[in-house]
């Protein structure tokens, strides 16, 4: 995938915009310089949440389905109102006694396995999954890391190299080996929980022989940027297995598929039936507020902690902790982890029920309410259609729906709701969806 060539991105010139827009954008390329990218052939101007609807300009109702930081809906009143009394009060780092910072560290730490004993607080999940890799490398006195084809894992030098779906412009470094994500759907024999143990074994094997000593395997839970793949549950344990035997370690990357989005656990890596070793979070512990942390064993951290001061001005401030612990508690108080699964396997029977219908929908892959369907141009040679899939994002945006594209291909509708979602939200995507769908010509 090219870097220029970013799933669902805004092209110039490709449709016409109301001048208002375009001198809006050419206002953002001025000020925010090349970097940037907004989504879809026709932006959308935002200026308020609520749930799972974000409204423009004019006051047009959009439904997200797409982004998991707003992950207990936008502008959620509990979480709302904690952080703006929280703010008014106090607004300070952890070089302070607060009993906020060790309230919700002690209720996070009790959703994790007994071996996961301390709790880190970073501001984002780049920083979070940078701040593991030094405590990895601390540890195991390696350099060597292991991720996915087309994982994305952050932004800071150290996590972009580790960061394939960046694109080719963006290096990976010398230290970094990537294996194919575990895609049952391609998969020849459907045994991808042995394939993806070779595939390490194999990697590791490599960093050996250039004299590099592995430090660490990365993955997301649900490997979003790889096309979501979620199934067989426990696929990973064989792969980590072999990890640990070359003496580097298992970190989960919990940014995607943490916080219930997989409803039948809190976290991604439950579903496998492991315990990481480290395991990050992100974008989905504040719901919009810049919050994020890494939960490790003690024994793993207390080289690092003994030899190096960790501190960061915002990270875990008292009102990053407000926001988190509000966060979790709506998430446990209103159910949300069981809303995930039921209404998730209700959105699963309405798209498999379009798969029925429409050729071109190869694959539909889920956990929770975390959906890749995948887009194909020949169900029989699988052969993936990044273009309809462009169309079909795009056919939703312009039906006030709100998703993405994934995967190497770009050919994967990634479908990604708040946790909030319910099913007359469901049976209105769907119906939205297919409406898209029966306007391309052959579909």
């Amino acid at each position: 995938m090219q870097d220029d060539a970013m799933p669902n991105a805004y092209r110039p010139g490709a449709v016409e915009l109301p001048p208002e827009e375009q001198a809006m954008i050419e206002r953002r390329r001025r000020l925010l310089g090349p970097a940037y990218r907004l989504m879809y052939q026709h932006p959308v101007h935002i200026v308020r949440g609520d749930g799972v609807w974000l409204y423009d300009q004019s006051g047009k109702a959009y439904m997200d389905v797409y982004n998991n930081v707003a992950s207990v809906g936008h502008c959620h009143p509990r979480v709302a109102r904690a952080i703006a009394d929280q703010v008014q009060v106090l607004a300070t780092n952890t070089r302070y006694l607060h009993d906020t910072i060790l309230g919700y560290a002690e209720r996070l730490l009790a959703t994790f396995p007994d071996a996961l004993g301390h709790l880190m607080f970073t501001c984002t999940g780049s920083e979070a999954n940078d701040l593991a890799l030094r405590a990895a490398k601390a540890y195991t006195g390696g350099q060597g890391i292991i991720v996915t084809e087309c994982a994305y894992h952050g932004i800071t030098q150290a996590i972009a190299e580790i960061s394939p779906s960046l694109g080719p412009n963006v290096d990976l470094g010398a230290h970094v080996r990537t294996v194919p994500a575990p895609d049952l759907y391609r998969s020849r024999n459907g045994e991808v929980a042995d394939q993806l143990r070779r595939d390490v074994e194999a990697a590791l094997a490599d960093l050996k022989r250039h004299g590099i000593k592995p430090a660490a395997f990365i993955c997301d839970g649900v490997f979003s940027s790889d096309g979501v793949f979620t199934e067989p549950a426990g696929f990973l344990a064989g792969a980590v297995e072999a990890v640990r035997a070359a003496g580097a370690l298992y970190i989960a990357d919990e940014v995607q598929s943490g916080f219930g989005r997989t409803g039948s656990h809190l976290w991604g890596f439950q579903r496998h039936g492991l315990v990481p070793d480290i395991v990050t979070l992100g974008k989905p512990m504040g719901n919009g507020y810049p919050v994020a942390g890494v939960v490790v064993k003690p024994s793993i951290i207390a080289e690092f902690g003994s030899s190096a001061r960790y501190f960061n001005t915002f990270g875990g401030n008292t009102v990053a902790t407000t926001a988190a612990m509000a966060v979790l508690e709506v998430i446990q108080d209103e159910a949300l982890m069981d809303n995930a699964l039921k209404v998730g396997a209700y959105l699963a029977d309405g798209l498999r029920e379009l798969m029925s219908e429409y050729q071109v929908i190869g694959d539909v892959r889920h956990a929770g309410l975390f959906f890749g369907v995948e887009i194909v141009g020949d169900r029989q040679s699988k052969r993936p259609d990044a273009s309809l899939t462009a169309k079909l994002v795009d056919g939703l945006r312009e039906r006030q729906v709100l998703i993405s594209a994934t995967g190497p291909r770009a050919n994967v509708l990634k479908i990604r709701p708040p946790l909030v979602f319910t099913r007359d939200n469901a049976d209105f995507f769907i119906a939205q969806l297919r409406a898209v769908l029966a306007a391309q010509p052959g579909a």
